[in-house]
């Protein structure tokens, strides 16, 4: 791919975006409209972000309301022109407290009180959305490990790597796509991103709770077939994974991606087993290799060197 300067024209909208395969990019141009932004910006917020970001709103609404209250005057027993006690009597109509300690008698005080009425109204009703939005959004904590490797499986070279779930719960009727993206040049010179879905030997998975190995076969007609990785280097190689399926404890669809760079697709090795029989005869699941690589021998008809 040719390199591209960055334009420095400042009419121009440039801005770092993660993309969903979890690397940046630069993103030039596009829409100014940020609403749509802010919203999917305040979904992904922790919950101290969440409950920050409500709580200066909320203070900072006061306090317009408390300037225009000092600045106006109207309220008893409030001391003249005092954004203190502005800024409680704000606090006190907006919560709908009323002490009866500050009360407006002006008809200018009065409707400024109104006015915060109306305003205090809108900010619960959005900060009620915005928090039970927030709140039924689950977060799904499916896992991938770390590297891809391309390994023999049965005497044939096998793209794997493995997809976990970190919760107790089960993911019902998990199902999984993966696609293949790389740099490719047309008979007419044009160098554009080609991307090929990759046949999985199991795409569906119906009750997904710790581990599962996902395996793509490396035959003649896959476009994985012949590469190398010094090849997946200059052709800039990725894998591009996504899961779907739904929570077995709330009923609500969960998703999870990943991506795999050539840097992270390895020749000549597979994940170490993380199943086996205690002495006991039970069966023992041991998370700690999830992401362990072990050396594979090549075989022959296996025309992939090892890294």
């Amino acid at each position: 791919m040719d390199a591209k300067p960055l334009p420095t024209d400042p009419s121009v909208r440039i801005r770092k975006v993660r993309s969903p395969g979890g690397f940046d990019v630069w993103l030039i141009g596009g829409s100014s409209d940020r609403s749509v932004d802010l919203f999917h910006g305040f979904l992904r917020l922790s919950w101290p972000g969440v409950i920050g970001t409500i709580a200066g709103s909320y203070v900072a609404v006061n306090l317009l309301f408390a300037c225009a209250y000092a600045a106006t005057g109207g309220i008893a027993h409030a001391r003249p022109g005092s954004l203190v006690d502005a800024f409680w009597f704000s606090f006190q109509t907006m919560g709908t407290i009323g002490y009866g300690a500050m009360y407006p008698e002006t008809t200018l005080a009065n409707a400024l009180v109104a006015s915060e009425s109306v305003v205090g109204l809108l900010v619960t009703a959005i900060a009620t959305g915005l928090v039970f939005a927030r709140f039924t959004r689950i977060a799904s904590r499916i896992v991938f490990t770390t590297h891809a490797v391309i390994t023999p499986m049965e005497g044939v070279p096998t793209l794997t790597f493995r997809v976990g779930n970190d919760r107790l719960n089960t993911v019902l009727d998990a199902r999984i796509s993966v696609t293949l993206s790389r740099v490719e040049k047309t008979r007419e010179g044009v160098t554009f991103y080609r991307n090929y879905d990759l046949k999985l030997v199991r795409d569906r998975n119906f009750a997904l709770t710790r581990t599962w190995t996902v395996m793509h076969t490396i035959t003649p007609d896959s476009p994985l077939y012949g590469t190398t990785p010094e090849g997946n280097v200059e052709n800039q190689v990725e894998i591009n994974v996504f899961v779907q399926g739904t929570d077995d404890t709330t009923h609500q669809p969960v998703f999870g991606n990943a991506n795999y760079e050539s840097e992270k697709l390895v020749y000549g090795a597979r994940h170490a087993d993380v199943l086996a029989y205690a002495p006991d005869g039970l069966l023992t699941l041991d998370l700690r290799d999830f992401d362990t690589l072990v050396p594979t021998k090549p075989i022959d008809g296996f025309p992939y060197p090892a890294t």
